[in-house]
């Protein structure tokens, strides 16, 4: 019955697993970690906005990461999970070029922000007296700019090239969303150069801007170690070891996805590599960047101070 209600044009996801005996286990998996990185981020964004004591540069970056992070797991998810309910993976060629992208548009801009964080980081522990100098508000603006310059035209770039090559095979996509290399693999013309001129790009996007954040930690974890007190040691190089991790799962999956030759590739671990940066990592940043944060728990604290002094309020009334 599918096959009667799909056209020529539409691909059909293969799914994260083929088989129906963990496909309901996946499905609460995801549904759970999707729900989490939807409100983690948006009690971020919440909480930046409307508390005073969170107006510095650091956290009007975060406020733009958990947005980019709402979006891009946005983009992804809910077609997964609406497709597993309904009994369908079908997407229309339409569907599949603004998935594509808007994912290639979000990715890029978070690789972006997440160097230009770091060097934020850098600044802040490394170069205090200059700080507000070197992370002003024009700076930051510049910053956020930057970021979606970046993404944009890698979206802009790759999205209209890889979706105009014929897919004179089976329309089936072995991955869970359109994401280049696995639609590539559709196409029946000569994708040699396109794959090159990717690569480049993802040489760009990706190795520069986490060679910036590997400088920027190294620099910063060489200065906390000449700290003189012992618990400002400990603290910051926890700080530094949980916001590492994280950086890397993101950077280190999308570079074994784009820069590893096909040849040591699979489409069960791309499909795997797959979900720690587009699934796991949008869950994981605001738990890790911020909620472990006291200024970040200080403010949840005081927003929910007022709102039971609201209701207070209103009960006397």
């Amino acid at each position: 019955m599918e096959g009667d209600n799909t056209s020529s044009t539409d691909f059909t996801f293969m799914g994260l697993f083929n088989t129906e005996e963990t496909s309901g286990l996946v499905f609460a998996t995801i549904s759970v970690i999707f729900l989490t990185a939807l409100v983690a981020n948006g009690i971020m964004i919440f909480l930046i906005h409307t508390d005073a004591h969170l107006h510095t540069p650091m956290y009007f970056l975060l406020s733009h990461l958990s947005f980019i992070d709402m979006m891009y797991i946005s983009t992804i998810v809910p077609k997964m999970l609406v497709d597993y309910l309904l009994g369908q993976r079908t997407i229309s060629f339409v569907g599949c070029t603004a998935q594509h992208f808007l994912y290639l548009t979000l990715v890029g801009a978070e690789f972006f922000l997440l160097g230009l964080m770091a060097y934020d980081r850098y600044v802040a522990i490394c170069n205090p007296l200059r700080y507000p100098v070197l992370m002003s508000r024009r700076i930051c603006w510049i910053i956020i700019a930057g970021s979606w310059f970046g993404g944009s035209l890698d979206g802009f770039l790759l999205t209209p090239i890889t979706m105009s090559f014929p897919f004179c095979r089976s329309r089936e996509i072995n991955h869970f969303f359109c994401e280049a290399p696995a639609v590539l693999k559709l196409a029946c013309a000569d994708t040699a150069l396109y794959e090159t001129v990717m690569y480049v790009c993802c040489v760009l996007m990706l190795l520069i801007p986490f060679s910036v954040v590997i400088s920027s930690y190294a620099r910063i974890l060489a200065t906390v170690y000449h700290m003189s007190s012992v618990e400002g040691r400990k603290k910051a190089f926890a700080t530094c070891s949980s916001h590492m991790t994280v950086v890397t799962l993101f950077y280190g999956a999308a570079i074994y996805t784009y820069m590893v030759p096909h040849s040591y590739h699979s489409p069960s671990q791309d499909k795997i590599f797959s979900v720690f940066y587009t699934i796991l990592t949008p869950m994981l940043n605001p738990l890790i960047y911020s909620m472990r944060n006291k200024d970040v728990s200080g403010g949840l604290r005081r927003a929910l101070g007022k709102i039971g002094s609201s209701q207070r309020v209103s009960k006397d009334y």
